[in-house]
């Protein structure tokens, strides 16, 4: 006995196929525009502040990494230090800045958190006696992100818009280390770092990736 399947079953598996081969695409694309949207509405917001308003911004931001680098254990108990949450978000959606680069093609916006249990680092304005970190994922298939992170090399600039200010920083370390181990992550007196933070191996996320 002969059996048939309809061509309505088979355009509709076709287009299944279609659909999961394309997502990926689809979705990266609808992510990117979505972050691109969100960095053109803080340029905006920011254009329309005064020169008095930015420095009442950064002195903010600057009195909390000083309190912070001055606050023993803060790393690791940042309640300590109040105000995190409320500096430098200027559009009242908990961006503070972005963070451009170029080799890897990414710009990204920087966000206070998305977690409840993160380290104290100090917001990324620059400075001596600084160390921001900023961590984002790897491997989703709605985004790219930080999954090109392990590109980079020493001597690679990236760089973080804050307002008015671009700090660029040139890679000196690119490390792996266990996710308990914080020790790269910890303010240096008279140095200004940003580290760049993201699981690693790709798809097995079993130790953390440092771009500093």
């Amino acid at each position: 006995m002969k059996r048939y399947v309809s061509t309505a079953v088979i355009a509709a598996a076709f287009f299944v196929g279609i659909s999961l081969l394309l997502y990926p695409v689809i979705s990266e694309y609808i992510n990117a525009k979505h972050q691109s949207k969100a960095i053109a509405s803080y340029d905006e917001t920011a254009s329309h502040l005064s020169e008095a308003d930015y420095d009442e911004i950064f002195a903010e931001a600057q009195a909390y990494n000083d309190a912070l680098a001055r606050t023993e254990g803060a790393f690791y108990q940042p309640e300590r230090v109040p105000g995190y949450l409320e500096a430098l978000d200027i559009t009242g959606t908990g961006i503070m800045g972005y963070v451009t680069i170029d080799k890897i093609r990414v710009e990204l916006p920087v966000y206070h958190t998305v977690e409840t249990d993160v380290p104290g680092t100090s917001l990324p304005i620059g400075g001596e006696g600084t160390h921001a970190v900023l961590s984002g994922h790897r491997g989703l298939p709605s985004a790219r992100l930080f999954t090109d992170l392990n590109k980079l090399e020493p001597g690679d600039l990236f760089t973080i818009t804050v307002l008015n200010r671009v700090v660029m920083y040139r890679v000196d370390q690119v490390k792996i280390v266990d996710p308990t181990d914080v020790t790269d992550l910890q303010l240096i007196p008279g140095r200004d770092y940003c580290t760049l933070f993201t699981c690693t191996p790709y798809g097995i996320n079993s130790h953390r990736l440092l771009v500093r």
